[in-house]
């Protein structure tokens, strides 16, 4: 996948993540506003929105981090280091990418964690 096609889906990507955060994020503003009107809510009721209240804040926290995945691609775009694992430093083939525009890993490297420096690739020598 060229860079102009990739820049063009993590855009769309970026901006589809901050609509659906954005809509959570009021979607739980609303609902601790109906949770503090009600005030007298029983123990069941309590624990039931508790538990959609913790439900909430995991879904918020994967959209921040799949934004956070997303931005991460784009910066590599500008820095010239887009398509090549952080692991191995190896071309991403263009199927994974197209699956997975925001990926820093090839398939073999796609289970491993990062380099400690975000953003760094490996030189491959040839």
């Amino acid at each position: 996948m060229n860079t102009t096609q990739a820049r063009e889906k993590l855009t769309a990507e970026l901006e589809r993540l901050d609509h659906e955060a954005g809509a959570e994020a009021r979607d739980q503003e609303e609902q601790r506003d109906s949770d503090e009107l009600s005030g007298g809510m029983d123990f069941g009721d309590r624990g039931s929105r508790e538990t959609e209240a913790m439900e909430d804040d995991l879904a918020l926290s994967t959209l921040r981090m799949q934004r956070a995945e997303v931005v991460a691609a784009l910066e590599r775009i500008e820095a010239g280091e887009y398509g090549r694992c952080a692991v191995c430093g190896k071309e991403i083939d263009d199927e994974r990418l197209e699956a997975r525009p925001e990926t820093d890993k090839c398939r073999d490297h796609a289970d491993t964690r990062s380099p400690s420096r975000p953003g760094s690739v490996p030189r491959v020598d040839t």
